[in-house]
């Protein structure tokens, strides 16, 4: 087959280009292109594409003709002011992939969505892919996610022809995105070495329960979509379901009870100050969001994961602590001297994009 995926230097496109092998025609596509030597770069042809830009369509559609599928992959999940507008990226280019896709007369996708795009599930108990997909109203992602949904029904109502799959993955972690993570979640101020020690505090609230899936076995998924040629949604997690003393087991640390509404409070204090880069909006959305059952994968596509959740937190723990991570701008290693931390602090305003 000849592939295109889009956003193939980050977190799941890195692991798709290891899980495809040899035996396909690979091209990525990203806004900033990886070291083209390096493994597992090398196995495909590369574009330097930024997919929300407003002509983007007509490039994606040259890049993408005689393909026999797209993978979409490129999404903007917690950008620097530096970057393109989180909706620019999500939004306008998806609408540029679609229209492209259309254009190319490309047969099959597999798209990127995630389980963030559900609506609540009350009782917690595990929701299939009928649940609707309503998103979190607090979490931008998670408001993302549900207008790609939309934006996915409304492809597949217009071009019957195309066989379209799209994945619903939890939180997806591995050791190799350890310096994206780390650029995401920790405070400029606290060196990486520090998680997951034997005393290092997990502040945590009661009720919290979380899945994740490693990013090995969600590559694989993709695998088995494209290799099937399969079609509509498909739930991604481990089995496993970690409260909120199993996840700080499983970090290393000691969980800290700390009330909910403290949480969000100190945390969004922290962020407008620029004193820790996460927005609070994930806090709601690792708060409410549904739980998800993965039986259509096993059944439909004979996906089994590999990593329980612990072991998927465990790795990317581990990656953060060894300052793990891949020759591309999203994976890049994070390995701030103390003077960049330094630099980092009393901005005064937050490190990363409002996702308000």
């Amino acid at each position: 087959m000849r592939i295109v995926i889009t956003g193939a230097s980050g977190n799941v496109g890195t692991a798709l280009l290891r899980a495809l092998g040899p035996g396909h025609d690979v091209a990525g596509a990203a806004r900033r292109v990886p070291d083209r030597a390096a493994e597992p770069y090398s196995r495909a042809e590369w574009h330097s594409v930024d997919i929300g830009a407003p002509d983007a369509d007509e490039l994606l559609t040259e890049i993408f003709t005689g393909a026999d599928a797209v993978v979409h992959l490129a999404w903007a999940i917690s950008p620097a002011w530096s970057d393109p507008p989180m909706a620019r990226t999500n939004e306008g280019g998806t609408a540029n992939v679609l229209k492209a896709v259309s254009k190319a007369g490309v047969g099959q996708v597999v798209c990127a969505s995630s389980a963030a795009a559900y609506a609540p599930e009350p009782n917690d108990e595990k929701v299939t892919e009928d649940w609707p997909c309503r998103g979190i109203a607090a979490s931008a992602y998670s408001r993302g996610k549900a207008d790609l949904e939309d934006a996915l029904d409304l492809f597949t109502s217009t071009h019957p022809d195309v066989a379209v799959a799209w994945m619903r993955p939890c939180a997806i972690l591995q050791r190799r995105a350890a310096g994206e993570f780390t650029r995401w979640l920790l405070p400029p101020a606290l060196p990486p070495r520090l998680i997951g020690g034997r005393f290092s505090p997990v502040p945590l609230w009661q009720g919290l329960r979380l899945q994740a899936v490693h990013t090995d076995d969600v590559a694989e998924a993709f695998r088995l979509a494209l290799e099937q040629r399969a079609v509509g949604p498909f739930n991604l997690a481990a089995e496993d379901v970690l409260d909120a003393s199993a996840f700080a087991h499983a970090v290393g640390g000691t969980r800290i009870a700390v009330p909910k509404p403290v949480a969000r409070t100190v945390a969004r204090a922290a962020w407008l100050a620029g004193l820790q880069p996460l927005h609070p909006g994930w806090l709601e959305l690792a708060d409410q969001a549904a739980l998800v059952d993965a039986s259509r994968a096993r059944l439909v596509l004979g996906w089994t994961p590999r990593y329980s959740s612990a072991e998927t937190v465990q790795d990317l723990v581990a990656g953060m602590r060894r300052k793990d991570g891949a020759p591309s701008a999203p994976l890049a290693s994070s390995r701030p001297g103390l003077l960049d931390r330094a630099r980092a602090l009393g901005r005064g305003r937050p490190t990363r994009q409002s996702q308000a």
